[in-house]
């Protein structure tokens, strides 16, 4: 079991966890020992989540969610003080804003949005739940990003990845941006900072296109949320190792 130094079980929150990559994320760390905040906008979804996961025998409980809405963060991490507090913070939710994504086409407000969820959203909750983790023994954040958005990947034309994309793309390498912030703010805490890339996984997010699963694109995450203390911060990586920000 996931202890902290009182010996009571570690909590973990994985935002947008009712499906995909971020279900496999909260049952993992559930299956580890977490006791595992399943935070999602969907009251339907997340109690279908939850239940899904406690039929398995996971001690996991839902927390209503919207990464946009100050409000619902700010009651998020009232819920989570209740529940004992924070270890761990896996910010997964995200949208791609559909289409289209050519510059030339993107219209404005995709890209807002998309910004909105994917990295005001990070920053909006990391903020609401930084003083439950400075007072945990370990804590941990955790980014779900993407090597779309490595500017070094990208602009390799040969090893460029991903389609075209004006919103989606830019809104992860705005997220690794920030990642790397938040590692150099709180370089002399006990919180480690870093970012993943799951790999190419069949999710609604891309219309099941991807050739890994949602348990195998949560594997890193279980990997950086579970970091030894001392371990490393401020990377970004994904199964394979270390990849350009």
């Amino acid at each position: 079991m996931a202890e902290n130094s009182t010996g009571t079980k570690k909590i973990a929150l994985v935002t947008g966890a009712n499906k995909g990559i971020g279900l496999e994320i909260a049952a993992g760390l559930a299956r580890r020992g977490f006791r595992v905040g399943v935070g999602a906008r969907d009251a339907g979804r997340r109690d279908d989540a939850v239940a899904k996961l406690r039929a398995e025998g996971l001690d996991t409980f839902g927390v209503p969610l919207d990464v946009t809405d100050d409000g619902s963060v700010a009651a998020a991490a009232a819920l989570l003080e209740e529940q004992g507090g924070l270890d761990v913070l896996v910010n997964n939710a995200a949208i791609t804003g559909g289409l289209p994504q050519e510059p030339s086409r993107v219209s404005p407000e995709q890209v807002l949005a998309v910004v909105d969820t994917n990295v005001v959203g990070v920053i909006r909750v990391t903020n609401a739940m930084l003083p439950l983790l400075r007072r945990a023994p370990s804590p941990r954040i955790v980014n779900v990003s993407s090597t779309v958005g490595s500017l070094t990947l990208q602009t390799a034309q040969a090893e460029a990845v991903g389609p075209i994309s004006a919103a989606y793309s830019p809104s992860k390498s705005f997220l690794n941006a920030v990642t790397i912030q938040y590692a150099k703010e709180l370089a002399d805490t006990a919180i480690l900072v870093n970012a993943g890339c799951p790999g190419f996984v069949a999710t609604d997010l891309n219309g099941f296109r991807g050739h890994r699963t949602p348990a195998q694109g949560a594997a890193i995450f279980l990997e950086l949320a579970t970091l030894p203390d001392g371990g490393p911060t401020g990377t970004f990586r994904d199964e394979q190792g270390i990849q350009p920000w």
